[in-house]
């Protein structure tokens, strides 16, 4: 498959991620990070910067029904376990309108659950209806492809890193499983924004905590690539892949900058 993008380390693929992790090798894959829809677009409302907007992110976030749903998440999760590798390990994002689904997907496939996290957001959006609470965090899970592999964990990094933006991790002390992360920062959506775009922060924990240098790690659901800006920030390889030529085209424009900084940070040292 022609890629839409391409540089040293860094591709962009304009398909569907069925399509594209087909023609990928088996096990050669190090690590997959996924925020696949939530299906959350309902004609519902809710907060953003403090007016109320739609929730209706595209069709691409509307559901088609439970078994559908799952369907699509079996069968995306079945393709990225066949480019895994072994050892390699699978992220998966959601909120509880799917989590819960990509959790019974990984099992069904013999994935091996490693941990859940949650991203707690401390400024989240308010709850509008006053009937529930406010949600305020995302859950993230970690697998491993072959439960008697050995997975890669940074261990000694997340220990004993330096965590400013994250208020509950104590120096010194093992990192837990509660991350505390605001939403991205105005700098990460000069180009333009996806609608569930991720902190860079939060990309870069996930990178550094789960592989080494020059490992390939895959998003199949790249939106703006903020996974392949962490990936290659940290030297590693990144292959994105979407449905939406808008959100590649901000991927490339993120990317091009990141690129541009980098290679003027290394001139000034020589």
């Amino acid at each position: 498959m022609k890629s839409y993008y391409e540089k040293p380390k860094f591709k962009l693929y304009h398909a569907n991620c069925l399509d594209l992790l087909a023609e990928l090798p088996e096990n050669s894959v190090d690590m997959v990070f996924a925020d696949p829809p939530y299906n959350l677009s309902n004609g519902g409302i809710t907060v953003h910067a403090g007016r109320m907007v739609s929730v209706n992110k595209g069709d691409w976030d509307k559901s088609k029904g439970f078994k559908d749903d799952y369907d699509f998440h079996y069968k995306w999760m079945e393709a990225c376990r066949r480019v895994l590798k072994p050892h390699g390990t699978l992220w998966v994002s959601g909120t509880y309108h799917s989590i819960y689904q990509c959790g019974h997907a990984l099992q069904s496939l013999g994935y091996h659950i490693l941990n859940d996290v949650a991203w707690f957001k401390p400024n989240a959006s308010p709850n509008l209806s006053c009937r529930y609470f406010t949600a305020s965090h995302e859950t993230l899970i970690w697998a491993r492809k072959d439960k008697n592999a050995k997975h890669i964990f940074n261990y000694d990094l997340m220990k004993n890193g330096n965590w400013p933006e994250d208020q509950l991790k104590k120096p010194g002390l093992q990192m837990r499983s509660v991350w505390a992360m605001g939403t991205p920062k105005t700098v990460e959506k000069k180009f333009g924004k996806h609608p569930t775009q991720k902190p860079e922060d939060l990309l870069k924990r996930i990178v550094l905590a789960s592989t080494n240098k020059g490992d390939l790690i895959l998003d199949p659901f790249t939106g703006s690539s903020t996974t392949g800006i962490a990936a290659y920030l940290l030297g590693r390889h990144f292959i994105g892949v979407d449905t939406e030529p808008k959100y590649l085209d901000v991927s490339i424009k993120r990317f091009e900058e990141l690129d541009r900084n980098l290679k003027n940070k290394f001139a000034k040292k020589i």
